[in-house]
Formats: structure tokens, sequence, C-alpha cells
């Protein structure tokens, strides 16, 4: 496991996730903790970063908080509890601290909705197994399936051994999974999981308020593992102008915008005026702006056309520990054209031509078979690793013979 990464859920029973089988639930209570020395701090932070990059402004996100998940049916051998009345409705309220350390033969506390502690076999569900920095003793295992609760600060093992419903057709079910969202912003950001000070925050968060996230922006960012029709894999390669991760390889990606949800409700609204009460209105489209934002940043990012994409599949969410565990929505979409097709479109130059230098193309084949050991994966910046990792583990195309788009093309 690479250790500026880990996952926080994956779909693979359902091969991914539509559109319709996600929902959000917005609060205010899921924004971050804060007090006046923070404030302080993140305003700072702020002034000194725009006095030397004076074209930055400060946008709203979306803030992922925790989310819950129905899992399907347990196996006669998956069961939580020894009652078969219990086994059959339970549910997992997770709530763990952000000192992830990812290796895969480790466990880690995680608190069950009856207020009990206890521990989670490696392996068997979509999320995680951590060990939490300040166990002490060995509890019992216990098996997770079927509803699970989960903070944001979970990660869950990247174990691709065949999932026992890898065979059952789950990908026309109801609503899946709940996103619990809340506000946050690009200059909090800077002044938290980007801020030298991540580390303490960590810590204040973990003994203030039991949840070392809990003041951490942790803005909810999207990635698109575009797949062209003659199987190729599309990356690109990050200007060495942007931000984060100069020249290193990444999948087209961004932010699903707030502000594009509140179009219409006031006209006049700027982007520190938007509150959850506006949001609440329009859930569902937070939903929209969460899948169809992926396929506006392909679009923008290589060029390629709305039309020429397939409906995106949620695979899961990675977090990018270079940024304090910051999670990122990573989603498959297929392409109708060939690499040759996308290539000549992105020398053209998009409208965010000006984030990327070079395009590359990885066979299908191949980014099933990347791991650690190829050069390759040290060219990858963390938020393609946390794709790659998902799109092995939940094949949503392993159906296809070729990577074709939906019949019904994505508008915006």
């Amino acid at each position: 496991m690479d250790p500026e990464i880990s996952l926080l859920l994956h779909c693979a029973a359902w091969r991914g996730l539509r559109e319709s089988q996600v929902q959000v639930e917005l609060s205010d209570r899921f924004n971050r903790q804060t007090d006046e020395g923070l404030e302080r701090h993140i305003e700072e932070v702020w002034i000194q970063r725009v006095s030397r990059e004076p074209w930055l402004f400060n946008g709203a996100k979306f803030r992922l908080h925790s989310f819950s998940m129905a899992l399907p049916e347990p196996l006669p051998s998956l069961s939580l509890f020894s009652s078969p009345k219990d086994a059959q409705s339970p549910s997992l309220d997770y709530a763990g601290d952000n000192c992830l350390r990812p290796h895969c033969d480790q466990r880690r506390d995680v608190f069950l909705s009856k207020s009990t502690t206890q521990n989670l076999e490696k392996g068997h569900g979509p999320v995680g197994v951590f060990q939490r920095c300040n166990e002490k003793k060995e509890k019992a295992p216990v098996e997770p399936y079927p509803t699970s609760d989960c903070s944001a600060s979970e990660g869950v093992t990247t174990n691709t051994s065949p999932c026992p419903h890898r065979n059952m057709d789950l990908r026309n079910a109801g609503s899946v999974l709940t996103l619990r969202l809340g506000l946050t912003c690009y200059k909090d950001f800077l002044g938290t999981n980007w801020s030298r000070q991540a580390g303490g925050l960590r810590c204040r968060g973990e003994a203030e308020f039991g949840d070392p996230l809990a003041l951490l922006a942790q803005p909810l960012g999207v990635g698109g593992v575009l797949c062209t029709r003659d199987g190729q894999v599309v990356l690109i390669r990050r200007s060495q102008k942007v931000a984060e991760a100069g020249g290193l390889l990444d999948i087209p990606g961004g932010h699903p915008e707030p502000k594009a949800v509140c179009e219409g409700l006031d006209q006049g609204a700027s982007e520190d005026q938007i509150n959850i009460a506006m949001l609440q209105q329009r859930q569902g489209a937070v939903t929209s702006e969460l899948f169809s934002s992926v396929c506006a940043e392909i679009r923008d990012e290589v060029n390629v056309p709305l039309s020429s994409l397939g409906e995106p599949v949620l695979m899961g969410i990675a977090l990018n520990h270079t940024s304090a565990g910051r999670p990122s929505a990573e989603f498959y979409i297929s392409c109708s054209l060939t690499s040759d097709e996308v290539k000549e479109l992105y020398w053209r130059g998009g409208l965010e031509a000006h984030e990327s230098t070079d395009i590359v193309f990885i066979s299908r084949m191949d980014i099933l078979q990347l791991d650690r050991d190829r050069p390759l994966w040290s060219e990858l910046c963390p938020s393609a690793k946390g794709a790659v990792l998902l799109y092995q583990l939940v094949m949503p195309d392993e159906e296809q013979d070729s990577c074709s788009p939906s019949q019904t093309p994505i508008t915006l």
C-alpha cells in the first residue's frame, strides 16, 4: 500500500454506483469545527498566499463529513450478531481517527450503533481496517455486512480478492450510498489540510471532538478514469505551474461546485454567501452536480465533448494523505472516441489546457496490472493512484468487450 493514499470506500459489490443509487444529506452539522485562533491562522495563510498569487479566489466547496452505505444481504457466514433476528438489519456506525497507517494486515477499532466497540475483520467489507494510534487491546473481530455508517476518516484495505456479491446483479438497486455533506471553501483548505499545522489540527480534533478531521476543511474532489473506445485510459501530465503534484501524471478531475447548484436560486449570491439552507432546497441537484462535474472536468481539461462521454459510474472515495486525508470521489467514464481522436482534441486545447502539458494513454490491461513495483507508479500523483486502485478493485467495465459509452450522452 502506498502511504500517500488509502481508500475510504469502494463499490465493488455493484461494480460501481450510478447517480440514481447515490443521495446526499446536507447539514450545518457537517461543517468543520473552529475557534478564533484557527480562524486567525486561516486568514494569515490566505493573505500570504494571495500576496504571492493575486489571481487566486476563494470558492465554496462541499465538505465530506461521513457516509452511510446499504450493503447487500449478508452471506450465511457473514453475520454481525449471533441472533438470526438481529442479523437481518444491523447498522454499523463508524467513527475513526485520521492517524491512518495503510498496512493491510492491521486492524482498527470501529464503533457500532449499539454503542459497543469492536474490530473489523480484514478484507470482508467495503470499509475499513486500519489500526488506531491509541489502540491498547485486541477485541473480538466482527465481519461487516450489510448497512454501514462511516466517518470520512475511515480507510479500507485494497484487498482485491473477489467480492462475494460479484456475480449478483446489483446495478439496478435503489439508493445505496448517502453522502453527508457540509460546506467549506478553498481558503479553509489552504489553512487546514494544506497547512503546516495540519498534523496538530488532527491531534486537536481528536482530543477536543473525538474526530481528527473535525477542524479540517476536507473538500470533496472528483476524478475520472476515462476509457476510450479502443481500450486506453487517459492520463494527463500536470503543469509545473499548478499548486499540487506538478509534473506528475493525473486523471482529469476537480471539484463539484456549490455555486452551480445555487444558480437560479439567488442570482445575486456570491461564493461566500452560499449556505446550507440554499443547498437543502435542491439536494437532488447536489447529487447531479457530483456526477456531472467530473464530466465537465474531462471536457475542460481534455477537450472531449460531453456528447462523447458515457454515464459516470462512482467507483468509491480515495483519501490523499499528502493533504491530510483530503477525499476524492473517483468515477469510471467510457468514451465513444478512440485514443487518437482524444489526442487530437486535447492538442487543440480546452478551457483548462494550461493545467497540463501532455496526454498519455495506458492500456486498460496495463492499468489493471499497475502496482508499486512498476516504474509508472512513481509518476502518478496521489489522486491518480487512488483512482487506479479503485478501478482495479471495482472493475466497472469487466462485462464489456470494449470500453463503450452509455447510449445516453451526458448533458449539463
